[in-house]
């Protein structure tokens, strides 16, 4: 029987680098897909356990400032026990709206995927630097 053989010649040549290029092309799609896919999962953890911590938080915050609004309104006497009430409720409105704009701004500073975009920028950097 006849052996296979490849044509040998200058197309060999163009075909094997060809086939190197292509090669290397998909290794690097595939890790720059492992490293999202790893970000992605750790940033997944990361959100549930803030969630989490958040959740909590917010709760025991929660009995905490009615405990103390409890306790402030009995201190009061009778008559300035509105007076009171209004206050701390307003100072908790306002308190309640400086710490969303605060979590609002830290919440847009988070950046997903961030070591994957700058593998990704260091790899259209390398390209159009060796196609000059």
């Amino acid at each position: 029987m006849a052996e296979y053989r490849q044509h040998e010649g200058p197309g060999k040549s163009v075909l094997g680098i060809g086939q190197r290029i292509l090669t290397i092309l998909i290794q690097m799609v595939e890790t720059r897909l492992r490293l999202a896919v790893v970000e992605l999962e750790e940033e997944k953890a990361n959100l549930l356990q803030i969630m989490l911590m958040l959740g909590l938080t917010m709760i025991f915050t929660a009995f905490g400032l009615m405990s103390l609004m409890v306790l402030i309104i009995w201190a009061v006497d009778p008559q300035y026990r509105l007076t009171v009430m209004l206050g701390t409720t307003a100072t908790l409105l306002i308190l309640a709206l400086i710490l969303g704009v605060w979590t609002l701004r830290k919440a847009r500073r988070i950046s997903l995927l961030r070591h994957t975009r700058r593998e990704l920028k260091n790899d259209r950097d390398l390209l159009e630097n060796n196609g000059e």
